[in-house]
């Protein structure tokens, strides 16, 4: 079945840790640490919730997600080669009778999912302003991905806003250059980030990624920053975390 999925220049990579297969390929990009941690950072849902992944790629946060609930997980991918590689990883893993791979634009989701019906929210989003580094990347599928060229903060947030039930959770992964603008725009759309974990490339690094989970309708309340979590030691290799998140204990 494997070789029947795969097309010219395409292959299987596996989280060993879960025992998840995602189709990838070089002409593409590949799913990176942002998508795992993501998937593992907030509390998910067991069962009689809904889930839905924005900005989906190539369904490997929702793939990774559905390890560790029965929910059903709805996925939207606007680029149609990553939502066509992620629907084939769908049936790679059995699980089209729990998820679907929806290949159009996040502002459309109210067409495809009911408004405050949302238990919880995956969102890996573009991280940088559109600028002049656009125009020189090579490859156009992760400069889609990666620049505020389609979607931008500010409309990730609302749909957000607009999919999620009251007290539904959204988990967000981003930078922390625009920290101070993601807490804005959260609040802009009444949601209230509640739990804050840093990555560090190595112990002594800056945070290049910042995990945030924000509540709707969560109010004013204490939010919670977590131990920051370190990806290399010093002898390059991943910490012992890392190592446990990615192949299991």
């Amino acid at each position: 079945m494997e070789n029947q999925l795969l097309k010219n220049g395409e292959r299987i990579d596996q989280l060993f840790a879960l025992d998840v297969k995602v189709i990838q390929s070089k002409d593409v990009f590949s799913y990176s640490v942002d998508s795992v941690l993501l998937a593992r950072f907030p509390q998910v849902p067991k069962k009689n919730s809904l889930i839905v992944d924005l900005c989906a790629g190539n369904g490997a946060v929702g793939l990774f997600a559905s390890r560790v609930t029965d929910c059903p997980i709805i996925q939207i991918e606007l680029q149609e080669k990553l939502a066509e590689m992620g629907k084939r990883s769908i049936l790679l893993n059995h699980l089209d009778g729990q998820m679907t791979m929806i290949n159009d634009d996040l502002k459309n989701s109210l067409s495809h999912i009911k408004r405050s019906s949302v238990d919880l929210i995956f969102c890996n989003p573009p991280y940088f302003k559109l600028d002049q580094s656009f125009k020189q990347k090579q490859n156009q599928y992760l400069a889609l991905a990666r620049h505020e060229v389609t979607t931008s903060l500010d409309e990730v947030l609302y749909m957000s806003q607009q999919l999620l039930k009251t007290g539904g959770h959204l988990a967000l992964v981003h930078r922390p250059a625009r920290f101070a603008e993601i807490f804005d725009t959260l609040r802009k759309y009444k949601l209230a980030p509640k739990r804050i974990r840093m990555i560090h490339p190595k112990k002594d690094s800056e945070a290049n990624i910042v995990l945030i989970d924000a509540i709707k309708d969560g109010g004013e309340g204490s939010i919670r920053f977590l131990p920051s979590l370190i990806i290399h030691g010093e002898n390059g290799d991943y910490t012992d975390e890392l190592k446990e998140i990615y192949y299991g204990k």
